[in-house]
């Protein structure tokens, strides 16, 4: 088993900054700490795996072919591999995520990305459940405000305090890029 932590990075692209769309996200430190969490990887030669989603939507940011689809710059065509996705889960892309894993002994996963509560959480509660040890790096994502079924905001800094809560010691361990990146010094 290989003790090299995997750094999965979801959907760090471009269409999330569209406010118009999306809102506005509540943490503007998303993509600085993500992108320390990647540069900490690169420079300890630690594995990387990209995530991107490609909304079914033809007028979601995120849909393939709008500039939004596109990763954001430091990630960008940088060699990493990279799973196409189109639902919540990365472990349902293309190349398949837990055959990747798996064919290099992988067990340990670092989360980060765009959105926490959907496809970031989704993807830890589904690595929980296969059996990964799996941090989540919870000020290296970001979310937006929800509107419930009643009609009320859900605002998005709470969204984010709920999926620490759904996570933490029951499908991954939930840190600070400080304390991830201080885990791998």
């Amino acid at each position: 088993m290989s003790k090299a932590p995997v750094l999965l990075v979801i959907d760090a692209q471009q269409g999330f900054s569209d406010s118009d769309y999306w809102g506005s996200g509540v943490n503007p430190k998303a993509l600085e700490n993500i992108k320390a969490l990647v540069e900490a990887w690169r420079e300890k030669g630690l594995p990387i795996v990209v995530v991107k989603h490609n909304s079914k939507d033809p007028d979601s940011p995120l849909f393939p072919g709008n500039a939004g689809n596109r990763l954001v710059d430091f990630l960008h065509d940088k060699g990493h591999p990279v799973i196409q996705k189109s639902v919540n889960s990365a472990f349902y892309g293309t190349p398949d995520l837990r055959l990747l894993l798996d064919r290099h002994n992988h067990r340990q996963l670092v989360i980060c990305g765009i959105t926490t509560n959907f496809c970031c959480e989704t993807t830890a509660r589904m690595a929980g459940n296969l059996g990964f040890q799996t941090n989540f790096v919870i000020d290296a994502t970001d979310a937006f405000d929800l509107v419930s079924k009643d009609g009320s905001v859900i605002p998005g800094a709470e969204v984010m305090r709920m999926t620490a809560a759904n996570l933490d010691g029951e499908f991954a361990s939930v840190l600070t890029t400080a304390e991830q990146l201080a885990q791998i010094s």
